[in-house]
């Protein structure tokens, strides 16, 4: 159970948190610097200048598996080079192809530095971010692979930022999304400095987010293809750090899923403030989060998606559907700005899942650390 008062009590925060989720979650700006540094010194535009016949993500780490459809969602449609997400590295990929390697602890190291070598040695542009030792880094040695080593070390579930700074910096290298990764370690700062444990509850985003999730089954549903990557990202941070199970899917898939839409149309956010508590007995409440990125203006970094009218329609429809749920969308951080937009919601979800673990003891959180005199 969600003890409210934990959030707005730095001290007990910092003594629960042993493993130092906080002060990990805290750092997206720092990653995406710090990858954007190694790319530099690596020569890595000079590697992936020329577009390939096709773009691979390897999704087999943990931060790779979200960071592969949340950059393939901000390319869109139109981007001009297949893009592949594989776990594996294909067997068909050669000398015209790029692929794009994140590494963490989770990841099974033999069968990825076979695959490593192997494209490498068939002439593929390999770019590989993660430990500078181990057998897929002396995999990566020679041919054309670059290997940038990780900076700013973190627990698995919390290196998103760090695995889209690594693709991105390949993307804007082959002109297919221009970046700025300098001004998004900025922006991320900002949003992770509003998220930090000595803010109170009513002026942190992250906190506000962890209470509202309190002893709910959230509901995470994207209007558009960029939110939906990032509600994915959300249910997985969730079950990671808080042990709770939330759906995440697309809002148009959601209105498919007719037993759970018609309890999320009934309970809404907040329910019926009338309603009997003994009718809900024995039955989880839902909230309903409707996860929107919505692409930026014309001066922004990142030309507004082609899809962005459906979209806005798919908001429309959604919140006539549902008036009570919450709209999750990016802080004012973003500039309007659909990369930084995304990325700042995402490891917002990642910090609202540690506070929320920390509070209800999923984490090794208890009200018996409180330190004494509080």
């Amino acid at each position: 159970m969600l003890d409210d008062t934990l959030l707005d009590d730095p001290a007990w925060l910092q003594q629960a948190d042993t493993a130092g989720l906080l002060r990990a979650a805290a750092t997206p700006g720092a990653q995406v610097r710090a990858t954007a540094g190694a790319a530099v010194e690596a020569g890595l535009s000079r590697l992936v200048s020329e577009r390939p016949r096709a773009l691979v993500l390897l999704s087999r780490s943990t931060a790779g598996a979200d960071a592969a459809p949340l950059v393939t969602a901000l390319l869109g449609p139109e981007c001009p080079v297949p893009v592949v997400t594989s776990p594996d590295v294909p067997r068909w990929v050669g000398p015209l192809d790029v692929v794009v390697v994140h590494v963490d602890d989770m990841v099974d190291e033999p069968a990825l530095a076979e695959g490593v070598y192997r494209a490498g040695r068939r002439g593929a542009r390999v770019v590989v971010a993660g430990p500078g030792d181990g057998p897929v880094a002396a995999a990566a040695a020679g041919g054309q692979a670059i290997l940038l080593p990780t900076r700013v070390p973190v627990p698995p579930g919390l290196g998103l930022a760090a695995a889209v700074a690594l693709t991105l910096a390949v993307t804007d290298a082959l002109g297919l999304l221009r970046v700025d990764l300098d001004g998004l370690a900025d922006r991320l700062d900002h949003a992770s400095e509003r998220d930090h444990l000595s803010h109170e509850s009513f002026v942190n985003p992250a906190k506000s987010l962890a209470l509202r999730l309190g002893e709910r089954l959230p509901l995470l549903w994207g209007v558009d293809p960029v939110a939906v990557a990032v509600a994915g990202h959300g249910a997985g941070a969730l079950a990671g750090f808080a042990g709770v199970a939330a759906d995440a899917t697309g809002y148009q898939q959601a209105e498919r899923r007719p037993a759970l839409f018609r309890t999320a149309v009934s309970q809404g956010s907040d329910g019926d403030i009338f309603a009997d508590p003994d009718d809900l007995s024995g039955q989880q409440r839902v909230r309903v989060l409707l996860v929107s990125v919505p692409a930026g203006p014309a001066a922004s970094p990142v030309p507004p998606r082609p899809d962005q009218r459906e979209a806005d329609l798919v908001l429309r429809r959604a919140t006539d559907r549902l008036p009570a749920a919450d709209l999750l969308v990016p802080g004012e951080e973003s500039q309007g700005d659909p990369v930084t937009g995304a990325l700042s919601l995402a490891c917002r979800l990642d910090t609202a899942a540690v506070y929320l673990g920390l509070t209800t003891g999923a984490m090794g959180g208890s009200a018996e650390l409180r330190p004494s005199g509080v």
